[in-house]
């Protein structure tokens, strides 16, 4: 089990770093081309949106990973110990259930609730129908390499939902079972605020 949370860490730390490079980069080299040279890359718009898209969704699971979400506990923490622990415990089943719910909800059917889709479904649509995104284009070298259509397809971009929400409901029962196991107090920093005050108290002072 540590070998393969090592590796996911690797991998989501990895990601992270090329996304916010690439950000920056593409970003930088925009301003310059548009204020410098009065030119500019038609697809850079959407190219950022798309790697904003990625960072968020795959900083979901790593900030599950480093306690970093912020959270609320002020009502738990007036239960006794066992029942708080039972309390974070649950927080992070309903962060398994909601990964669940949206990478696939057809296995609510059998609940008797009416609700199908999810990420899976919808990232197979956009794979079987093939359509591209409205400003992003394969360079003409690629487009004659490899025979590709001129605008990227949109299953690769979304090709993160799915992505994700399975690495979300990942860190989340690793979050759970490190709870049962008394290795992390709570999903959650819920102390974060107040932990900074304390640590910056005498800042003014000086």
């Amino acid at each position: 089990m540590q070998r393969v949370d090592n590796w996911v860490t690797r991998f989501e730390e990895g990601v992270i770093a090329f996304l916010m490079a690439a950000m920056t980069i593409v970003s930088f080299t925009q301003v310059v081309a548009r204020y410098g040279f009065n030119s500019g890359w038609t697809g850079a718009l959407e190219f950022t949106r798309i790697l904003f898209a990625w960072l968020i969704l795959f900083g979901m699971s790593y900030g599950v990973k480093i306690g970093a979400h912020l959270g609320v506990d002020a009502v738990i923490r007036l239960f006794p110990r066992s029942a708080f622990r039972v309390f974070a415990v649950f927080g992070a089943l309903c962060g398994i259930l909601y990964a669940v719910i949206l990478l696939s909800a057809d296995w609510l059917q059998l609940l008797g609730i009416d609700a199908k889709g999810g990420a899976i479904e919808y990232w197979s649509k956009m794979y079987k129908i093939g359509i591209g995104l409205d400003d992003l284009r394969y360079p003409e070298l690629i487009q004659e390499m490899f025979g590709t259509k001129e605008r990227v397809q949109r299953w690769i971009a979304y090709l993160i939902l799915p992505i994700g929400l399975a690495l979300f409901a990942f860190r989340c029962a690793q979050a759970a079972w490190q709870i049962i196991k008394g290795e992390r107090e709570m999903m959650i920093a819920s102390h974060e605020a107040e932990e900074l005050v304390a640590e910056n108290k005498d800042v003014l002072k000086d």
